[in-house]
């Protein structure tokens, strides 16, 4: 399972950069949040995205047994853009300023993913995630259960159809979803600052450890592009940081 990762192995320039949602762009774990006084459903995700248990054998029992309300789920909107990895805004902003589509491709709930979205400045458009749907009273009735996104393999199937057909694109992620679709992408890069995950970081060509995303600005940008950053005060804090922060690259790790 982990060993395509190292397939398709480019460096920048990229015309886009992929980022899973939960556990990458935000502290939480979307779905884990909705039900944190049910231990079942932590459990199920971590054994998910550890890659134990296929993701489709998970989805529907997780939400199930959550049966998240309508304010419930824009109340873990709020909750993701309190809970945003450092420099999540500054990076969306930088890649936007050297010509790169920052995009989020999650198997969480479309509605608190897409207030995620905003809060880093990327429209709807660049959003692919699970639509749920909702009685008129609020109450959860169901997701969308077509969506590739709700099992295994759906990050690879929708980054495949929607990628840009010109340039190279890279994918960022913690979990083994996000590894699986390594071979949709020209450089898969693993994100261990919020949940390090063993498995991922052997697989991965390029592997980030800090707690933050500046790092991976070194790594999704050419020299050109950082020389344009550096002379931007808007990224003053953002490139030293990266900088400083090179040592918790790990390239091609074994």
């Amino acid at each position: 399972m982990y060993a395509s990762a190292r397939r398709a192995v480019a460096g920048p320039p990229f015309v886009e950069v992929w980022f899973d949602c939960d556990s990458t762009l935000t502290t939480l774990e979307g779905v884990d949040e909705l039900g944190r006084d049910l231990p079942e459903v932590a459990d199920l995700t971590r054994r998910a995205m550890a890659g134990e248990i296929p993701l489709e054998q998970v989805y529907a029992r997780r939400l199930a047994l959550i049966a998240p309300t309508r304010d419930a789920v824009a109340r873990l909107g709020r909750r993701y853009v309190e809970t945003l990895v450092p420099d999540a805004i500054e990076l969306f902003a930088a890649l936007r300023e050297v010509g790169v589509r920052p995009r989020i491709v999650s198997g969480g709930l479309r509605p608190p993913v897409e207030a995620l979205a905003a809060a880093l400045g990327a429209p709807a458009s660049d959003v692919d995630a699970v639509d749920v749907v909702f009685a008129p009273d609020g109450a959860y009735v169901d997701f969308d259960r077509t969506s590739p996104l709700a099992r295994a393999g759906g990050k690879t199937a929708t980054i495949a159809a929607r990628r840009a057909r010109h340039g190279a694109v890279a994918l960022v992620g913690d979990g083994a979803t996000d590894l699986e679709a390594a071979p949709a992408v020209d450089l898969f890069v693993g994100f261990g600052g919020v949940a390090a995950r063993e498995a991922v970081r052997r697989a991965s060509p390029v592997y980030v450890s800090a707690p933050r995303l500046a790092p991976l600005l070194a790594v999704l940008c050419d020299d050109a592009q950082l020389r344009r950053l550096r002379g931007d005060p808007r990224f003053s804090a953002l490139v030293p940081a990266a900088e400083a922060l090179a040592s918790s690259v790990e390239r091609n790790p074994r």
